[in-house]
């Protein structure tokens, strides 16, 4: 999807204002052109999520880069429920995955707290874009979601394509996964909310 116009900044560059952290603490900062998020021990995954929880057809970007390797990834049109006393978020996924694991799944959906992955990276055809990974530069992440159709691309490379009835509005939130470690960086987060008919 074209970048370059249209889109409405959801960071400020100084503050957290219109985010939360959901479902745990680990620590989300403003950091000047990047929000940081770390992974606090004994935290179950933390999800700073918009304050906006109605999104539905939109293009999403956003730029991260792992300081210390981790698994993260960028929930949209995601809900969230009580159980046991405890927040959990759930939803669609765009996942980054840690390159520790080393099978580069990242731009594939998984389904948070709702049945795992979705759309896994593992064919023939996800070879270009498995291998567009940077491990020590900033990558990108898009969304596209108009009705039941949603796309992502990594780096500007088609990565999933996927159909659902079921997820069709919610919030954004950026993931910092339960764990020992973990630290990355997130930096022009945009998003472009698409009006008129859906398909």
């Amino acid at each position: 999807p074209d970048l370059s116009s249209g889109y409405v900044e959801l960071y400020d560059g100084k503050s957290l204002d219109g985010w939360t952290p959901r479902g745990g603490h680990c620590k989300f900062e403003a950091s000047s052109q990047a929000i940081i998020g770390t992974c606090v021990p004994d935290s179950p995954s933390t999800y700073l999520s918009t304050l906006k929880d109605d999104y539905t057809d939109f293009v999403f970007t956003c730029e991260f880069k792992w300081e210390v390797d981790g698994n993260t990834g960028v929930m949209f049109r995601a809900r969230s429920r009580q159980e046991n006393g405890k927040e959990i978020v759930f939803g669609p996924q765009a996942e980054m995955e840690a390159f520790s694991k080393k099978r580069y799944w990242s731009g594939g959906i998984y389904g948070q707290s709702c049945g795992g992955w979705i759309y896994p990276m593992w064919l023939d055809a996800h070879k270009e874009v498995r291998n567009a990974m940077r491990k020590d530069d900033w990558n990108r992440i898009t969304i596209k979601a108009r009705g039941k159709v949603v796309k992502t691309w990594l780096n500007g490379l088609p990565a999933a394509h996927w159909e659902t009835d079921e997820y069709r509005s919610g919030f954004f939130s950026l993931q910092i996964h339960a764990g020992k470690a973990g630290k990355v960086h997130f930096r022009n987060i945009k998003v472009k909310e698409l009006h008129g008919a859906t398909r």
